[in-house]
């Protein structure tokens, strides 16, 4: 089968998609990984096939421009940004450009980023697709906190409509990128139900990369959803030179804020103070392309600070990290047994760091609450206290026996092979 793959043009989403992509390839499917100019380095190195589109909109380079501007940004103030100066115009050119990619390249089946909401041109078109969660998934029923915010689980009437008022935040955040859908939609001859959340979802599956024991309980997904473990692979990644030969052999915390919004000298100022407290740990920070080494100094004597670290190799070895609670970073960390402490900037980082809390994997602090003082206090408290470890453990056990490379492979296999060309929704 000749599978097409379509995600959001960022290191966070192209990782996982293409190792998707690649367990997909070695079981003998085509796959064409159709993307940004940008994406195509990340793809190559999987050695997928890459079709390119939307050049013209998007050159060369338009991608790190992009997050450049957005680094610096925290907050609903980066979720504002991103919502309404670069979602919408990625969306538009997208829905110019994929029909007529899809048409060149020849695929039988897509399979769609979730967070980039292209389903309506497999669903006008009648090819089948299947929606893939990097991220973690958006309940849109009010049950559990949208992932926004870092709102503890609770069932109590107050907090559910707390819930919902937050979906309603984050839908008149978004309008800019739904008009747009909702432009295409009309165009194409679609017939939607807005107001019904599973509407426009893949009927074959929606799959998420997040284990089942992480996210919070009681949300009432479709029977077509499934959770089935990260799309981790040390294989298939562009290499990244590291120093190794600077590792003391002792105690190792990694911390790292993204690849994305990491123009935060302050919160990387805070991180090398409060580990400067502890001598006997060696400290590894990697700060992306966006800092200026000069402006963190000085750099303690028992920290390494690097543009980019290879970060599964460093997991390996390390006592704690340090993160933004990126998804990726959040899941390879317990994909190797290491507890965190957790700084939330924007998009659903606050939502894992919530579930960092929550399944007692580590602790997080608010950015408006972040000093060397209370980020040195949790960095000693996560280190000190087994439990801590004991439950990061827990879930590098559950993480290795659930394969979640193979799981949604089998799922996509499984849902397009049944298909038949049923989608779902059609034009009129």
């Amino acid at each position: 089968m000749k599978i097409g793959f379509v995600s959001m043009p960022l290191s966070g989403h192209l990782n996982p998609m293409t190792s998707l992509g690649r367990t997909l390839q070695s079981r003998g499917h085509e796959v064409v990984f159709i993307g940004l100019l940008d994406s195509g380095p990340a793809i190559r190195a999987a050695g997928l096939e890459f079709a390119p589109y939307c050049d013209n909109e998007y050159p060369s380079g338009s991608i790190a421009e992009i997050v450049g501007s957005i680094a610096k940004l925290q907050g609903m103030d980066a979720l504002q940004h991103t919502s309404r100066d670069f979602s919408p115009g990625l969306a538009k050119a997208a829905y110019d450009h994929l029909p007529e990619k899809l048409a060149e390249t020849g695929i039988d089946a897509l399979v769609i980023d979730a967070m980039h909401f292209l389903q309506f041109v497999p669903i006008s078109l009648g090819i089948p697709f299947v929606q893939v969660w990097t991220t973690l998934p958006i309940d849109p029923f009010g049950t559990t906190p949208l992932c926004y915010f870092s709102w503890p689980h609770d069932t109590t009437p107050d907090a559910l409509a707390r819930n919902v008022e937050g979906l309603k935040l984050i839908g008149e955040l978004v309008s800019p990128t739904l008009a747009v859908i909702m432009e295409y939609a009309k165009k194409v001859g679609l017939q939607i139900d807005w107001h019904d959340p599973g509407s426009t979802s893949s009927k074959l599956a929606v799959i998420s990369q997040v284990p089942k024991d992480f996210d919070f309980p009681g949300t009432p997904w479709p029977p077509q959803f499934h959770y089935a473990g990260p799309f981790h692979s040390s294989e298939g990644r562009e290499n990244v030179s590291f120093p190794w030969e600077s590792l003391s052999g002792g105690p190792l915390i990694y911390a790292s804020l993204g690849t994305m919004i990491n123009n935060q000298n302050h919160v990387y100022r805070v991180i090398l103070e409060a580990v400067r407290r502890f001598p006997a740990v060696q400290l590894v920070l990697s700060v992306g392309n966006n800092v200026d080494f000069f402006d963190l100094e000085p750099i303690p004597t028992n920290a390494i600070v690097v543009r980019r670290a290879p970060q599964i190799e460093i997991l390996k070895r390390a006592t704690l990290c340090i993160t933004h609670a990126g998804l990726n970073t959040t899941l390879e960390s317990l994909a190797n047994g290491v507890p965190m402490v957790a700084i939330p900037i924007t998009y659903d980082q606050p939502g894992v760091a919530a579930r960092i809390a929550y399944r007692g994997v580590g602790e997080f602090v608010e950015l408006q609450d972040l000093s060397v003082e209370h980020l040195a206090y949790l960095i000693n408290k996560v280190l000190v206290s087994p439990g801590y470890r004991e439950r990061a453990r827990y879930f590098q056990d559950l993480i290795a026996e659930s394969r979640g490379l193979d799981v949604a492979a089998d799922v996509i296999e499984r849902a397009l092979e049944t298909s038949q060309g049923e989608v779902g929704l059609r034009s009129s």
